[in-house]
């Protein structure tokens, strides 16, 4: 049982931001290896696409077994790893710079550990109910 609809999202988004620190911690061990490019794991760019589709015409849903509209945009969602372009190259042509990868890392951890807050107050909420529901 899910305390909630948006429990599934939340540990989603958990593990992506597991991968992207495993994919940040691979550029920084690669600083020196010559013609290392940086990677990246990007979710971000799609759900962007996906806002700027919303004007575009919506399929009406009339029968229970047509495509699930939410389920077409997560399949579409999925993070991608990809090599980053345009970055300055140093001369033996690795483009990994430190102080960017160490933001990242940063970045990362805090929408982690507010994720990771968001799935602990989402469960004390539903112990709740349950343990009031009890009282009853």
């Amino acid at each position: 049982m899910k305390p909630s609809s948006v429990t599934d999202l939340l540990f989603n988004q958990l593990s992506f931001r597991s991968d992207k620190q495993k994919i940040i911690s691979s550029n920084i061990a690669n600083i020196n290896t010559p013609g290392y490019k940086t990677k990246d794991l990007t979710f971000d760019n799609e759900i962007k696409k996906v806002e700027n589709d919303k004007n575009d015409l919506k399929m009406a849903t009339t029968n229970s077994k047509h495509i699930n509209e939410m389920m077409d945009i997560q399949k579409r969602n999925e993070p991608r790893l990809i090599e980053l372009k345009g970055l300055e190259e140093q001369n033996d042509g690795n483009n990994v710079n430190l102080d960017t990868q160490m933001s990242e890392m940063s970045k990362n951890k805090i929408i982690f550990d507010a994720l990771q807050s968001s799935i602990k107050k989402d469960s004390r909420l539903f112990r709740s109910v349950i343990e009031s529901s009890q009282k009853n």
